[in-house]
């Protein structure tokens, strides 16, 4: 396992089109999860996308208990989901306050589905299914976004409430 390197906005590799994974329940897809998993947690991340450490593959891993980065949100289940498929099942989309590992420092508001069902498959190839709404569903978009070259600074309609986190959030 190996914390890897984040690579950030304006680096033109983060707006590439990542491939479908085909293989399943492979050593060298299990080191490429264990060193997410560790480089998440090592940038105290509520996700990350293969395509962040250079690893242009349909995969993204998510989820914890309780984060720093977002102190209100609800606990989102630990997750490795690949291949994703993203469907909202409405119309109504919320603004969220968003930050993202590949933009250190900066918070923007960003409007997201409320309410998506998602599907994919984990490491072994067994199938994920869920419905899921509110900061859960805002994560998954979020990290899908990456695997199709988006950052959320590409969905911000509003500049006004985009900026650096110890300005927007001083107490």
């Amino acid at each position: 396992m190996a914390i890897r390197g984040i690579l950030k906005m304006g680096n033109p590799d983060l707006l590439k089109v990542s491939e479908p994974i085909t293989d399943f329940n492979d050593a060298e897809l299990f080191s490429l999860i264990d060193d997410m998993i560790e480089t998440m947690k090592a940038n105290d991340g509520a996700g990350l996308a293969a395509p962040q450490i250079g690893v242009f593959k349909r995969l993204v891993i998510f989820g914890f208990d309780q984060n720093d980065r977002y102190p209100d949100a609800e606990a989102v289940p630990f997750t490795v989901l690949i291949n994703p498929e993203i469907k909202p099942l409405s119309d109504e989309l919320e603004n969220g306050w968003e930050g993202c590992l590949s933009v250190p420092g900066l918070r923007g508001v960003v409007p997201r589905f409320k309410k998506i069902h998602y599907q994919g498959f984990d490491q072994y190839g067994d199938t994920i299914s869920r419905t899921v709404e509110d900061f859960h569903a805002r994560v998954v978009q979020h990290e899908c976004d990456h695997l199709d070259g988006i950052l959320y600074p590409m969905k911000i309609e509003d500049y006004r409430y985009f900026g650096f986190h110890e300005e927007i959030f001083k107490e």
